[in-house]
C-alpha cells in the first residue's frame, strides 16, 4: 500500500464523492444553525412593542447578533483546522442552545441582547461545516458540493423569517427562541454521533492559528477582494431584510406576523440558485459574473424602493436580491477554497467575518435610514453597497496573477 496519500488521490477521502445523506445532513445543519441569526428580523416590530423600544433601538438586536457572528468567525472558526470538527461543532451547539434558551426567557431587552450576542458568536458552526464539506469533496465537484451545502445555509437564513413569524403569531416571540434551543441541543448530539472523523490539518497553538490567519489576509489578495465584494452585497441584503418588516406591518399593508412570514417564504426561492452558482464557479466564471451580481442587486433595490406599495414587486425584488447575494457568496467560497487546502477554516473565518461586519453595518444603517427617512431612503442606501463593490471589481487584477493558477484539479481560472 502506498505511504504517500498524495500519490494516489483516488484513495483519499477527499477524492471520493460524498454520500448524499451526508450532504443533506450538512446542508440541514448549516440551515438550522445560521437561522439563529435571523429569527429576530421579522419580529422587530413585535419586540419593539413588547419592550417599548424605538425602531433604531430594536435594530440593535440584529446588529449585535451579526457582530457576535463576526467575532466567532475570527476567534472560533480557526479552531476548525486544529480540533476535530464533530467535537468542536457539538460543544459550540450546546452553548448556542443555552444562549437561545436564555433569550427566550429574557426578562429585559438587555438580557435578550446579551443572549443574542452569545448565540451569534457560537452559531459559527455553520462555517465550520462548510469547509469540512469542501475538504471531503472531490476537487472537480467541490463547487457543486459547496453550492448544495450553502443552499441549505441560505434556505435557513430565508426560511428562518417564515418560521419565526409563524411561531410568534401562534405562540409568541419567546417560543421562537425556545424551539431553537431544543433544535440546537438535538443537533449537537446528532453531529457528534454521525459525522465522519476529519483529522485536524494543523497542530499550531491557538495564538499561532490567529497569527497565521492574519498572515493569510496579507498573502492572499483574492481573499481580501472576495471578502470585500461580499461584505458590500451582504450589507445590502441585511439592510433590506432588517427593515422590510417595518414596511409590511404598517400602512398600506398592515400585515400580521403570519403574513410577514409568508412574504419571507417567497424570498426563500432565492436559495434555489445555489447549485447553479456552484456549477458556474466550477467552470471558472466567478470573476466575469461578479459585476452581474452587483448590478442585479443594485438595480433590484432601486426597483423595490420605487414600488414600496406594490407587494408583487417587493416579492420579486426579494427573490432577485437573494439570488444575487447567493451567487456572490458561492463565487467567493469557491475562490477562497482554492487558496490553501490546509487552512480552509481560517480562510473561511476571514471571509465570513468580513462580510458579517458588512451585514452589521447594513442592518444598522438600514434601520437608521428608515427611522430618519423612509423605505426609499433605505433602498437607496442599500443599493450603494453593491455599486461600491462593482467599482472595486473594475480595479481587480488578482484573477490574472499567480493566485489564479492555484485552482486544485480544475485547471480553470476565474
Amino acid at each position: 500500500m502506498p505511504t504517500d496519500a498524495r500519490a494516489t488521490p483516488e484513495s483519499t477521502p477527499r477524492q471520493k464523492a460524498l454520500p448524499g445523506w451526508l450532504v443533506v445532513l450538512l446542508a440541514t445543519s448549516c440551515g438550522l444553525t445560521v437561522a439563529n441569526l435571523y429569527y429576530a428580523q421579522p419580529l422587530l416590530e413585535m419586540l419593539r412593542r413588547a419592550f417599548q423600544l424605538q425602531d433604531s433601538t430594536a435594530g440593535l438586536l440584529i446588529t449585535l447578533t451579526q457582530l457576535g457572528y463576526a467575532a466567532g468567525m475570527v476567534f472560533l472558526v480557526p479552531l476548525g483546522d486544529r480540533i476535530e470538527n464533530s467535537r468542536l461543532a457539538s460543544v459550540l451547539l450546546v452553548v448556542t442552545a443555552l444562549a437561545m434558551a436564555a433569550g427566550g426567557l429574557a426578562p429585559t431587552f438587555t438580557v435578550l441582547l446579551v443572549a443574542a450576542l452569545v448565540a451569534g458568536t457560537t452559531s459559527v458552526v455553520a462555517q465550520i461545516l462548510v469547509p469540512y464539506a469542501a475538504d471531503l469533496a472531490p476537487d472537480h465537484l467541490r463547487g457543486a458540493v459547496v453550492g448544495k451545502v450553502m443552499s441549505g445555509l441560505l434556505a435557513g437564513i430565508l426560511l428562518s423569517r417564515t418560521v419565526a413569524s409563524l411561531l410568534a403569531d401562534v405562540a409568541g416571540w419567546r417560543t421562537v427562541y425556545l424551539v431553537s434551543a431544543a433544535l440546537m441541543a438535538i443537533l449537537a448530539v446528532v453531529l457528534r454521533r454521525v459525522l465522519p472523523h476529519r483529522a485536524p490539518t494543523s497542530t499550531d497553538s491557538y495564538t499561532a492559528l490567529l497569527r497565521s490567519t492574519a498572515r493569510l489576509i496579507r498573502v492572499h489578495p483574492r481573499l481580501r477582494r472576495r471578502s470585500f465584494y461580499h461584505a458590500c452585497m451582504f450589507a445590502a441584503f441585511s439592510a433590506f431584510w432588517t427593515t422590510i418588516s417595518y414596511v409590511l406591518t404598517t400602512a398600506p399593508y398592515n400585515y400580521s406576523q403570519l403574513q410577514v412570514g409568508l412574504f419571507a417564504l417567497v424570498g426563500a426561492a432565492g436559495a434555489l440558485v445555489a447549485p447553479l452558482a456552484g456549477r458556474l464557479a466550477d467552470r471558472g466564471l466567478t470573476h466575469r459574473l461578479t459585476p452581474v451580481t452587483c448590478l442585479l442587486a443594485s438595480a433590484t433595490l432601486i426597483w423595490a424602493g420605487l414600488a414600496a406599495h406594490q407587494i408583487l414587486v417587493l416579492a420579486a425584488a426579494a427573490v432577485l436580491l437573494d439570488c444575487a447575494v447567493q451567487c456572490s457568496l458561492i463565487f467567493g467560497q469557491h475562490t477562497i477554497y482554492q487558496l490553501d487546502a490546509d487552512a480552509r477554516a481560517r480562510i473561511t473565518s476571514v471571509y465570513i467575518a468580513t462580510f458579517f461586519i458588512g451585514g452589521a453595518i447594513g442592518s444598522q444603517l438600514g434601520t437608521l435610514a428608515y427611522h430618519l427617512g423612509n423605505w426609499h431612503t433605505v433602498t437607496l442606501t442599500a443599493a450603494a453597497f453593491p455599486f461600491i463593490a462593482l467599482l472595486a471589481w473594475t480595479t481587480d487584477r488578482t484573477h490574472t496573477g499567480r493566485e489564479a493558477n492555484k485552482a486544485v484539479g480544475t485547471g480553470a481560472s476565474d
